[in-house]
C-alpha cells in the first residue's frame, strides 16, 4: 500500500522481482491511480476500503506491506482484521502522533483551505517544479520529474472532482486515529518486519523503535541507509532480499 501522492506504481520494481514467487497485489488508495474518490477518505475508511478489496477477492494468509500515508492504514487494517494477515511490513510511514509529520503539515494546511489542488496542477505543466515539494523530498534524486508528476499526480488530477477529493483526504490525516489504536498495536502478534530508510525527513528512524517497543510482533528492524520515503521505488533492490528472507522465516 502507497501514501498520498503516489499509487500502485510505486511498488512495480518490488513486484517486479517477486511476481514470479508471489501473488502480488498493489492497490490504488482512493483517489489515486485507477480508482475513484469516494465520500469518506479518512483513515480508517481508507482500511475499510482496503478490507472491502479483500472480501471481494477472498484474500488471506496476506503478506501486507505498506508505505508512507499507506503504513497507516495498514497498522489499522492490521488491528481490525487480523485474520486475514500472514504478516506485515512497516517502511516509512505515518506512526501515533507524527500523523501527519511535522514537515508535511503546510501541505496539509493548503489542502483544508482548498489552495493546493491549484498548486498541484502547476506541476503538470511544469514538473521540474517538483523537486520544491513535499512529494518531491521523498526521493534522494528525481531522474524524470514528469515521469513521477505523470505516473502520480495526473491520474488524481484528471479525474471529475479528484483534486478536491485529494484535498479533502489530506485535511483529514489526523493523529487521533493512529493514537487510538495504541491499545490494540500493544498486543499486535502478527509477524511483523520494520524496514526503514534513514535520511527520510518525514519519518524519523525513532518511529520505527516505537514501534518495535509498542507492537510485539515485531521481529526486528532493518534500516536501509539514507533512504528516503520513497525508497521501496527508488532501491527496491534493497527491500526485495529483506520481505524474501521474512517471508522465509514466517
Amino acid at each position: 500500500m502507497h501514501g498520498v501522492g503516489t499509487g500502485s506504481h510505486l511498488w512495480r520494481d518490488v513486484i517486479a522481482e517477486l511476481r514470479g514467487e508471489r501473488r502480488c497485489i498493489a492497490i490504488d488508495l482512493p483517489p489515486h491511480g485507477g480508482s475513484d474518490p469516494r465520500d469518506d477518505l479518512s483513515l480508517p475508511a481508507l482500511a475499510e476500503a482496503v478490507e472491502e478489496l479483500c472480501e471481494h477477492l477472498g484474500l488471506t494468509g496476506i503478506d501486507l506491506v505498506g508505505n508512507d500515508t499507506g503504513g497507516a492504514v495498514c497498522q489499522l487494517f492490521a488491528v481490525r482484521h487480523r485474520e486475514r494477515l500472514r504478516t506485515l511490513t512497516l517502511t516509512n510511514c505515518d506512526v501515533h502522533t507524527n500523523t501527519p509529520p511535522e514537515p508535511f503539515r503546510p501541505t496539509v494546511e493548503l489542502a483544508a483551505k482548498g489552495e493546493l489542488a491549484a498548486l498541484v496542477e502547476v506541476l503538470l505543466d511544469q514538473p521540474e517544479l517538483l523537486a520544491q515539494t513535499a512529494l518531491g523530498a521523498g526521493y534522494e534524486r528525481i531522474d524524470d520529474p514528469k515521469a513521477v508528476v505523470d505516473a502520480y499526480l495526473r491520474p488524481i488530477l484528471s479525474k471529475p472532482g479528484g483534486g478536491q477529493a485529494f484535498e479533502r483526504l489530506l485535511a483529514g490525516i489526523d493523529a487521533k486515529d493512529m493514537i487510538a489504536i495504541e491499545p490494540q498495536l500493544t498486543v499486535l502478534t502478527v509477524p511483523t518486519l520494520l524496514v526503514w530508510g534513514t535520511g527520510d525527513p518525514f519519518f524519523d528512524v525513532s518511529w520505527a523503535r516505537w514501534l518495535r517497543d509498542t507492537i510485539p510482533g515485531v521481529r526486528e528492524i532493518v534500516e536501509i541507509e539514507g533512504g528516503r520515503l520513497f525508497f521501496p521505488e527508488e532501491r527496491a533492490a534493497e527491500l526485495v532480499p529483506h520481505l524474501r528472507r521474512f517471508w522465509a522465516q514466517t
